[in-house]
């Protein structure tokens, strides 16, 4: 014997009471598209500002020049994009999407492509088609040394971000309609049930139920109109249980960091915490972005130029936002010239300088107490 066949009995004698329960009157808690949305644009924006105050610079031995292929890719790419926003996007694709397209118009503009077909071989070059940008499909076939293709990481993102999003989703989902109705006044209606005979009216109090129920999960104080049969009561004791604002937020913020760490990006500077700002900014520029400037230089230097000019000193060079300026190194620079380890052009080099040519600045120089007499204690009688 079944220990709820008294269950179906009742329900059975009496159909107007089964609607009751119905589980359609139930809703997904854990469609918070809002939440995911907020955590990748946050973290996936971070980054992009960050790489998209690069310059990317064109040098050819040690002179860097500022040609067409410099304005492309630092003032202008396109017609609709300035050089800010087209990094910023092409980052955004690159991290969730996993992999970016850039493929160079008849006019020379620099378009990143919103969807398209990568063709794979094993020994013959890959092609593109299908490319898509901005809902205009390009009909020719693009080869990989035509265009700029980069992958992320061999694992997407998205699909872990999603199995992480399934479970705070549902957290999140729970805790924000409990929050709701933490200072909600709500009531229950009480139904006679020989008003219920026929399908079309129990259907008609399926719905008038249904609304009641979507009226108290959404709305901070829910009225129910008396209806003839049915009676409605109010509930509510005044007593405001559930979680606090403060729980939902570490659940948002939970979310934000786990998005965060996949990326690379320092918690403390997502959230803007002041205690070690520095360490953590020299951290996040040499383990996640100048990591993301090699692909994208390497990249470049294949497709911008024959192998030739690679080895004559030919390549994209990118000089990284820095979070120390000049002056922070004024002291360090002092001691590497005068100890005679660089002469002046070869440190304008490194703090991202163009040389002067001045013969003065390509001397080394050592000052005395760098001199092999001082390192003997002094200086030798004669």
């Amino acid at each position: 014997m079944s220990t709820i066949g008294w269950l179906d009995v009742i329900l059975g004698r009496n159909k107007e009471m089964s609607i009751m329960f119905d589980l359609d009157m139930f809703t997904d808690t854990a469609d918070r598209i809002h939440m995911k949305k907020l955590a990748i644009d946050t973290c996936v924006s971070f980054l992009g500002r960050t790489i998209s105050q690069s310059e990317f610079r064109v040098k050819h031995g040690k002179e860097f020049i500022k040609d067409e292929l410099y304005y492309r890719l630092n003032v202008r790419p396109s017609k609709n994009f300035t050089a800010s926003t087209f990094w910023e996007t092409f980052i955004h694709k690159l991290i969730y999407d996993n992999e970016v397209l850039v493929i160079q118009a008849d006019d020379g503009d620099l378009l990143i492509a919103d969807d398209f077909t990568h063709n794979k071989y094993a020994v013959f070059e890959d092609t593109f088609t299908n490319v898509v940008v901005r809902d205009y499909e390009f009909k020719r076939s693009y080869k990989q040394s035509e265009v700029m293709h980069l992958k992320y990481r061999n694992e997407k993102l998205a699909p872990l971000i999603e199995g992480l999003f399934a479970d705070y989703g549902d957290l999140f989902g729970r805790l924000l309609s409990s929050q709701k109705r933490k200072n909600q006044v709500r009531g229950t209606v009480d139904m006679e049930v020989q008003v219920a005979k026929d399908d079309k009216t129990q259907n008609k109090l399926q719905e008038f139920i249904n609304k009641i129920y979507k009226s108290f999960g959404e709305k901070d104080i829910a009225i129910v109109p008396q209806q003839p049969g049915l009676k409605y009561n109010e509930v509510y004791n005044g007593v405001a249980n559930g979680p606090s604002v403060d729980e939902i937020n570490k659940v948002t913020n939970g979310f934000l960091d786990q998005v965060a760490m996949a990326i690379g990006i320092p918690l403390s500077l997502l959230h803007g915490d002041m205690a070690d700002v520095e360490k953590n900014t020299k951290n996040f520029k040499l383990l996640t972005v100048n990591p993301l400037l090699k692909k994208i230089a390497d990249e470049g230097n294949v497709k911008f130029f024959e192998m030739d000019e690679y080895l004559a000193g030919k390549k994209i060079d990118i000089k990284s936002v820095s979070y120390q300026t000049i002056f922070d190194l004024a002291t360090s620079i002092d001691k590497l010239i005068a100890s005679g380890t660089f002469n002046g052009d070869e440190i304008r080099v490194e703090v991202g300088y163009d040389v002067t040519g001045d013969p003065m600045h390509s001397k080394y120089h050592m000052t005395k107490n760098y001199g092999e007499s001082a390192s003997e204690g002094g200086e030798e009688e004669e």
